[in-house]
């Protein structure tokens, strides 16, 4: 039975079904989600702070871990709410907020992914320009972008999928609100609707990766040209990274969004929204830093600075 009219809210099933799985997933996510908090910060100060890393490619790299740590903190106190509790109600304004944030953030994030590629391209092929072609206007033009792409994202598919007459019972199988969730929850033939989200994914999935590729064609041309090793070696770990995340993230997005009627989204679609809600901004720091000497050093340095500094105060009092 369709209710055409206002809902009050939505029922968050997420674990429902195994009520003790639900206190280990509680604080996992407590644990996931500070590690989130600290790592993401780290790289914003860390690029904010130390002269080394004020670069156009550590600038992208900060704004990335901004959209994962609002990312992250949009969806984890609902998940939170609805693990702790037999509450897991969501009003209908808190989901269309949800919604339209997730989306703009979702896909803000992957069109910063394509200007990093930009970024590395320009770094690695054209090396002489880089500082010419890669200046600050650009660079914020380039940020801005991504957020308008976000934001276009956000208000094209959010009022498409509130538009449709949900079942009276208002049960989404999910942590949050979802566009494939709230599709699923539809009652009425919603392939046109499926059609328009698969199509707004594929723009947001496909053409990202493709001008992603196309762009480590060329970089993969031109380091067969660098003569250091040394050189060579930084140029592959920094791109090795950045692919690394790129496929983590559009592997799991398009397992969820691609196509909202499959079986395994529709079946496991809450444990991929765990995955790229909680895991992915942690996974994203990590990869960067745990393979980046750059920011090793810069966080070694800034502790040094902080040791040192409580060493003075401690003489002078």
């Amino acid at each position: 039975m369709a209710n055409n009219s206002f809902p009050g809210g939505f029922i968050l099933l997420g674990c429902s079904e195994w009520p003790q799985v639900e206190m280990v997933l509680f604080w996992a996510v407590i644990l996931l989600y500070t590690m989130v908090v600290l790592s993401n910060s780290a790289i914003i100060l860390l690029s904010c702070v130390d002269p080394l890393l004020s670069t156009p490619m550590y600038f992208f790299l900060s704004n990335l871990s901004f959209l994962d740590l609002c990312f992250s903190t949009n969806a984890v106190p609902q998940m939170l709410s609805n693990l702790w509790g037999p509450d897991k109600t969501i009003t209908y304004t808190g989901c269309v907020l949800q919604v339209c944030v997730l989306l703009c953030l979702g896909a803000t994030e992957g069109v910063m992914l394509v200007v990093m590629a930009f970024d590395r391209y320009v770094a690695i092929c054209r090396p002489l320009h880089y500082t010419v072609i890669m200046n600050r206007p650009l660079c914020w033009k380039l940020v801005l972008t991504a957020w308008l792409c976000g934001l276009l994202e956000s208000v094209t598919q959010t009022p498409i999928t509130f538009q449709l007459p949900f079942c009276a019972h208002h049960r989404l199988d999910d942590f949050l609100c979802q566009v494939p969730a709230l599709i699923r929850l539809a009652c009425t033939d919603t392939s046109a609707s499926g059609l328009q989200m698969t199509i707004s994914a594929l723009l947001f999935t496909v053409v990202p990766v493709g001008l992603i590729l196309t762009s480590y064609s060329f970089i993969a041309q031109a380091l067969g040209k660098i003569q250091s090793e040394e050189g060579r070696q930084k140029a592959i770990t920094t791109c090795s990274s950045h692919l690394t995340v790129v496929f983590i993230l559009y592997g799991t997005v398009a397992m969820v969004y691609t196509d909202p009627e499959n079986q395994l989204a529709s079946k496991h679609g809450k444990f991929f929204t765990f995955f790229f809600t909680v895991v992915t901004p942690l996974l994203n720091p990590l990869i960067y830093t745990l393979r980046n000497k750059e920011v090793k050093g810069a966080l070694q340095r800034l502790l040094r600075k902080g040791g040192s500094m409580r060493g003075k105060r401690n003489v002078i009092f």
